[in-house]
């Protein structure tokens, strides 16, 4: 866009549900400042914590929690949704109201909502970005898929961080044949780079999602890397005001990490153990890197993602209740993640909000 133009606000605000949806704005935010346009941030618990420190000079706002929760037992994943169900919905009536008053507070002339439900206005264009354009839910899923196609259909564009042909990553979460969707499939997004550093580790660990299954798998795995020969780098996803560093034999833990450090680590480590959400999926793509995967127990998009990429001969995984240690050596008999060579065009994604 001209340069000499006055640059437009756009409210970029991503679901706090784990990091993923949080360090996959990254991009968006960084893309949005080099384009002549003015970001803020607007979140909330652990997701806004970290964009707070990625960009400190920016402004950010704080919306009502959705309170999501998981449960101990993977099972009852879907009924602990359920139960969580009220609080959700008058977290996303609020945030429709705080929205409206922030539009003229802020004179705010774009949105882009990565999943929060209530960050919308019919007057401004609003972009929604999401993989799930079929939300798995076991038995249920075909109703919580019309469910959110139906609320997708409200806004101006619907991204999806994925290719649209046959190489893709999503599989059938990320593509439908709904004509009623204004779909743009935007490619992959990942806030890292490659980069040919030298190795210092033969394993990253890194860890994330909301809580108890995020502590519980850091329980775990902290007891079966004692077993671990090699070097290890434990990046634990606890976002706190001050990053701690400990070393306990052959394995570094960090309580959190900023991109830049993340990169690096990425970059210096042979092989990577962690959780199936689509945020590190992209990244590992982005930094072709071998991997194993621990989906969360009962999340039906991380198990789908993870059976179809073992399926397809990239990644192996295991249960969370299965995993040992000596697992992680099955890496090898597999291909890791195909290169998907694609370029974002932010100045055209972007004259959506030139409407």
């Amino acid at each position: 866009m001209d340069i000499k133009t006055a640059p437009k606000t756009i409210l970029i605000a991503p679901l706090n549900w784990g990091l993923g949806h949080a360090t996959r704005c990254i991009p968006i935010i960084k893309a949005l400042q080099e384009n002549n346009y003015i970001p803020i941030i607007a979140s909330d618990g652990i997701a806004l914590e970290l964009l707070r420190k990625e960009f400190q000079n920016l402004q950010t706002l704080e919306l009502p929690s959705y309170e999501i929760e998981y449960a101990k037992n993977g099972a009852n994943f879907k009924w602990k949704l359920i139960q969580n169900g009220p609080k959700m919905i008058r977290a996303i009536l609020e945030e429709k109201k705080i929205i409206k008053s922030w539009i003229e507070k802020y004179a705010i002339e774009g949105i882009i909502s990565d999943n929060r439900l209530g960050v919308f206005s019919k007057k401004i264009p609003s972009v929604f970005i999401t993989h799930q354009l079929n939300v798995m839910t076991g038995n249920t899923t075909w109703i919580t898929s019309k469910m959110h196609q139906y609320i997708i259909k409200k806004y101006t564009e619907c991204w999806v961080p994925d290719l649209a042909g046959t190489l893709n990553l999503t599989g059938k979460l990320g593509h439908v044949d709904n004509p009623n969707l204004k779909i743009k499939y935007i490619g992959p997004l990942s806030r890292l780079h490659k980069k040919l550093l030298p190795k210092k580790y033969d394993l990253l660990v890194i860890l994330s999602g909301p809580e108890p299954q995020r502590g519980m798998l850091e329980k775990h795995l902290k007891k079966e890397i004692a077993s671990y020969k090699g070097n290890a780098i434990f990046i634990e996803g606890n976002i706190e005001k001050v990053q701690k560093i400990t070393t306990m034999q052959n394995v570094t833990y960090y309580n959190f990490m900023n991109s830049t450090e993340l990169e690096q680590a990425f970059n210096e480590s042979e092989m990577v153990l962690c959780r199936s959400g689509y945020t590190t999926i992209m990244d590992l793509a982005q930094l072709r890197k071998k991997a194993f995967f621990i989906p969360t127990p009962g999340q039906y998009e991380q198990e789908y993602l993870a059976k179809k990429l073992k399926k397809e001969g990239l990644i192996p995984y295991a249960t969370q209740d299965d995993f040992k240690m000596e697992n992680i050596e099955q890496i090898h008999d597999y291909k890791g993640l195909p290169r998907l060579d694609s370029k974002i065009e932010w100045a055209n994604l972007f004259e959506v909000f030139q409407k």
